[in-house]
C-alpha cells in the first residue's frame, strides 16, 4: 500500500458523520448572517478616545469622532483641583509612578470636565482616553487585556460613579484598582466621579454596627466594606458648592470663551439664573452664559 492509499484510508468518514458535517455546515450558513461583525481595530495613533460598547456577545471599543473636552482655561474656581490632577496625569504620561484618581463632591462643580479637558491637553505627550459606563465595568479586564500592549497611556473614565448594595460592577472595579493578582497593566489609569464620597449608599442603621474600645472608635464590617473601594484610589479630591464671587467669574470666564461680551446686566441676570436653579456651580454659570451669548448674538 503507498502512502496515497494510506491517506485516503486516513481521511474516510463513516455515512452517519458526513451527514452531520453537511448539516453543521448549513446551519453555520443560515446563522452567519446573524452575526455581529467583528469591531475594526482602533487606530490609537489618530483616535484619542474610545466609549465602550456592550454587545451580545462581546464588547467593542467605539472611536469617539466628536469630543466634548471644555476648553482648560474655562475650568475656573477649582484650581487646587486642576494642578493636583493635570500633575498626576503628567506623571503617568511620563511613565512615572502616578495614582488613581477619585473626583466627588458637589454636582455641576467640574469634576468629569476636569478629567476630559486633560484629554487634549496631553493628547500629543500620548494620552488617550476610554469612556466605560458604570455598569460595564464587569468588562474591565477584558479592556485593560486589549490595550495591554499599545505604546500609548490610557485613563479608563467613568463619570457619576456609584453602587447600590450587590451591583456586579463593584467587585471587578475593586479588584482592578488594588486586589487581583494580576493588576492593571502599566498602560492604564482609572479616573472616576463620584456625588458619594464613599461611592455606595450609607444608612444609619450601619452606625449600630460601631464599636468603643475606650477612647478609640471602629466603625462596623459595612461602613469597612465601602470605604475599602474608595480608599483603593490614591488621588482622591472633593469640589465643593462656590459662593457668589466664585459663580460670576466662572459665568464671566465662559461667556469670554463662547465669544460674547460681558455686561452689568449680565452679572444680575446671572444671579436670577442660579436662583431659579436653585444651585451655583460651574454647570449652572455655563448654561448661563450659552444663553447669555445667544440671545445677544439673536439682537444683534
Amino acid at each position: 500500500m503507498n502512502g496515497d492509499d494510506e491517506d485516503e484510508i486516513a481521511y474516510q468518514v463513516s455515512p452517519e458523520l458526513a451527514i452531520l458535517l453537511s448539516r453543521a455546515n448549513e446551519l453555520l450558513a443560515r446563522l452567519e448572517p446573524w452575526l455581529p461583525a467583528p469591531p475594526p481595530r482602533v487606530d490609537w495613533k489618530t483616535t484619542l478616545a474610545c466609549r465602550w460598547r456592550r454587545g451580545p456577545v462581546l464588547g467593542w471599543l467605539q472611536p469617539i469622532d466628536q469630543l466634548n473636552c471644555p476648553p482648560w482655561a474655562a475650568l475656573q474656581g477649582i484650581d487646587a483641583q486642576k494642578k493636583a490632577v493635570e500633575r498626576n496625569l503628567r506623571q503617568f504620561v511620563a511613565g512615572l509612578p502616578a495614582n488613581h484618581v477619585l473626583l466627588t463632591g458637589s454636582r455641576g462643580c467640574g469634576k468629569s470636565s476636569l478629567i476630559k479637558a486633560l484629554l487634549p491637553r496631553l493628547a500629543k505627550r500620548g494620552l488617550r482616553m476610554i469612556e466605560v459606563d458604570k455598569d460595564d465595568l464587569v468588562h474591565l479586564p477584558d479592556i485593560v487585556a486589549g490595550i495591554a500592549g499599545q505604546p500609548y497611556r490610557f485613563v479608563v473614565f467613568t463619570d457619576d460613579l456609584s453602587f447600590e448594595a450587590g451591583e456586579a460592577a463593584y467587585k471587578p472595579l475593586k479588584a482592578a484598582l488594588d486586589g487581583s493578582l494580576a493588576g492593571l497593566a502599566a498602560n492604564v489609569l482609572i479616573c472616576a466621579t463620584s456625588n458619594r464620597r464613599h461611592l455606595m449608599p450609607e444608612y444609619m442603621a450601619e452606625n449600630l454596627e460601631t464599636d468603643y474600645v475606650g477612647n478609640e472608635i471602629h466603625p462596623g464590617e459595612s461602613t469597612e466594606e465601602k470605604v475599602s473601594l474608595s480608599d483603593r484610589f490614591g488621588l482622591w479630591l472633593s469640589f465643593y458648592p462656590f459662593d457668589q464671587d466664585q459663580y460670576l467669574a466662572i459665568a464671566q470666564g465662559w461667556v469670554a470663551e463662547l465669544g460674547g461680551a460681558w455686561a452689568e446686566s449680565a452679572r444680575l441676570e446671572a444671579l436670577q439664573w442660579a436662583t431659579s436653579r436653585g444651585s451655583r456651580s460651574g454647570r449652572i454659570a455655563r448654561q448661563f452664559a450659552v444663553d447669555w451669548v445667544g440671545r445677544q448674538g439673536l439682537k444683534r
